[in-house]
């Protein structure tokens, strides 16, 4: 199967920018507060580790993306496909180990929004980048 690289990397990127956008300037306390971190652990952090694991973990999530969309698929089923990669298959997931875990209904709606979102964005770049 062919993988257009370059569509992958600005799938990539599209997640890691929302990524900033979404935990930073959207959610930023009621994501740390609902995770349980204080200001101090998220300034004492390894950033670089955090955001360079980031990037290679969006690259790893649109290269196995891509491949599961094939060569066929056009921009607006790529969407639809993410979004149902995002909320059915990520954020139930999530759903699962959160009610486990005991994690709040916030941490849920947080990350659960970003991955729906970040999967509708890679499979519409994706999709439209054939």
């Amino acid at each position: 199967m062919e993988i257009n690289w370059l569509a992958v990397v600005a799938a990539a990127a599209s997640s890691f920018l929302l990524g900033g956008l979404w935990y930073s300037a959207l959610f930023a306390k009621p994501w740390a507060r609902a995770a349980g971190l204080t200001d101090a652990q998220l300034k004492n952090s390894n950033m670089g580790l955090i955001f360079g694991g980031s990037f290679v973990l969006a690259l790893i999530a649109s290269a196995s993306f891509a491949v599961f969309l094939g060569p066929d698929v056009d921009a607006s089923t790529g969407a639809l496909y993410g979004l149902t990669a995002g909320l059915c298959w990520v954020t139930a997931s999530f759903g699962i180990n959160y009610l486990f875990e005991r994690k709040n209904l916030t941490l849920f709606l947080i990350n659960g929004g970003y991955h729906t979102l970040q999967f509708t964005l890679i499979g519409l770049i994706l999709g439209a980048w054939r």
